[in-house]
């Protein structure tokens, strides 16, 4: 009796998960669309992704000495790493501010870092329009998240 009935759940089963997968592959959709006019929409937020988190122009001595290493700059020595792939002006101001004879590194502070060499909206903006109208560098305000840098998120203020 017991194997009659395990054997009878088990072709039961195998009936459900047959009629399921054949279900499946019929690729079954409804799609149900209802337009709305809106007649005010809200300024998106606009998200600007650039692989160079920071601009090099904005680094200094101190900076690199402190997060040289993180920027990939230098390695663990304070020393510039076998870079082939470096502009020679980049490199040559790179190789300036890498040397820290005499250098007195003052105190750092990640936060004013990203804010003083992070790229700026003033710089990156060239146009922009919303229901006709210009939007300007003001019309914006830098909303930080650290788990998602090098991103920076500018909603309208």
């Amino acid at each position: 009796v017991w194997a009659l009935c395990f054997l009878g759940s088990l072709a039961l089963l195998a009936l459900v998960c047959t009629n399921r997968i054949q279900y499946y592959f019929l690729y079954p959709h409804v799609t149900k669309l209802d337009e709305v006019a809106a007649t005010r929409l809200t300024f998106p937020a606009v998200t600007f992704c650039n692989l160079n988190e920071f601009r090099f122009s904005r680094v200094t001595k101190n900076d690199l000495y402190h997060a040289g290493e993180l920027l990939a700059l230098l390695n663990n020595r304070y020393e510039i790493p076998d870079i082939q792939t470096a502009d020679e002006k980049q490199l040559e101001i790179l190789q300036d501010k890498a040397n820290f004879r005499n250098f007195k590194p003052k105190p750092f502070n990640m936060l004013e870092f990203y804010d003083r060499a992070g790229h700026d909206i003033r710089e990156m903006l060239l146009s922009c329009f919303f229901r006709g109208e210009q939007c300007t560098p003001e019309d914006f305000k830098v909303v930080s998240d650290p788990w998602a840098l090098p991103s920076a998120t500018f909603p309208p203020c």
